[in-house]
């Protein structure tokens, strides 16, 4: 019997058992929610409400605020600054939600039966986390008839960047809210979110022309300019010293790299730098 390595123990927590999966389509018809599921969803909004956490509603009922576009979704997310959800986590408590912390860096999670409601700070590999602007910037709406914040598409844009692996990726709904904006969009914003990850976002934009070639408008062209003159300059002047990055795109597709070649994991070290977070009994 072979044993494992430290290394092959880490490749094997990267590849989960495989899971079969219905893959969500995208419709202008909306997703009809069990009851016990609806229930849940506008008992957290209005938990939320009475108890003054400020929160923005992101995930389906974002995109469809900014593109009409309706897809079966599993859970509802919600965006809160880091610093709101212990207050969050205990009025769930209270509430008789059980919840959960899965991942100190982004994720925590409320349940009653087989449905959840996930409190997202920030995406995965650590690179861009929610600030408490974020929410002051979402716009009023309603969701299942509960009053509240939708995330303004330029930071639903940039929440959906770094959604590129295998399994999930989230190119689609980016190119739709650019389109289903017709481009009406604070681009220096977008930019601000991102900040050196600007390749990212170009790399999203070449897709939206690939799939919308007749509506290039809604892109601007000096925003192209500024983008193409960037990386124009780094093909120019190649820096020896940059970082491997790919662990930030997929850690699992790109974990040989690290594993195996001896690159740096970005995403491992980014998350290192993240407080965890914990909540006072």
């Amino acid at each position: 019997m072979v044993r494992n390595t430290g290394r092959e123990a880490h490749i094997q927590r990267l590849m989960p058992e495989a899971k079969p999966s219905v893959l969500p389509v995208s419709s202008s018809i909306p997703p009809r929610f069990a009851r016990e599921q609806r229930e849940m969803y506008v008992q957290v909004l209005s938990l939320f409400n009475a108890n003054r956490i400020p929160f923005a509603v992101s995930g389906a009922f974002a995109l469809h605020q900014h593109t009409g576009i309706w897809r079966d979704t599993k859970d509802l997310d919600l965006f809160l600054a880091r610093d709101d959800v212990p207050r969050a986590l205990r009025a769930l408590d209270s509430a008789g939600f059980q919840t959960e912390i899965c991942d100190h860096v982004w994720l925590c999670k409320a349940y009653r039966g087989e449905f959840f409601v996930d409190l997202i700070t920030g995406m995965s590999n650590a690179v861009i986390s929610v600030q408490h602007e974020w929410i002051e910037r979402a716009s009023r709406a309603e969701v299942l008839g509960i009053p509240v914040k939708v995330l303004a598409a330029e930071e639903l844009i940039a929440s959906k960047l770094f959604v590129t692996r295998r399994e999930r990726f989230d190119g689609a709904d980016i190119v739709h809210v650019i389109y289903g904006t017709a481009g009406r969009l604070d681009w220096a914003r977008v930019l601000a979110l991102i900040g050196e990850h600007w390749m990212v976002l170009l790399w999203t934009l070449v897709l939206y022309q690939y799939v919308y070639p007749a509506h290039s408008q809604f892109v601007p062209r000096t925003l192209w300019s500024d983008l193409l003159s960037r990386l124009q300059n780094e093909l120019d002047h190649p820096d020896p010293r940059s970082a491997f990055r790919g662990s930030l795109i997929d850690e699992k597709m790109f974990a040989i790299d690290a594993t195996e070649w001896g690159m740096a994991n970005l995403n491992e070290q980014m998350r290192a730098t993240r407080p965890r977070l914990q909540v006072e009994e």
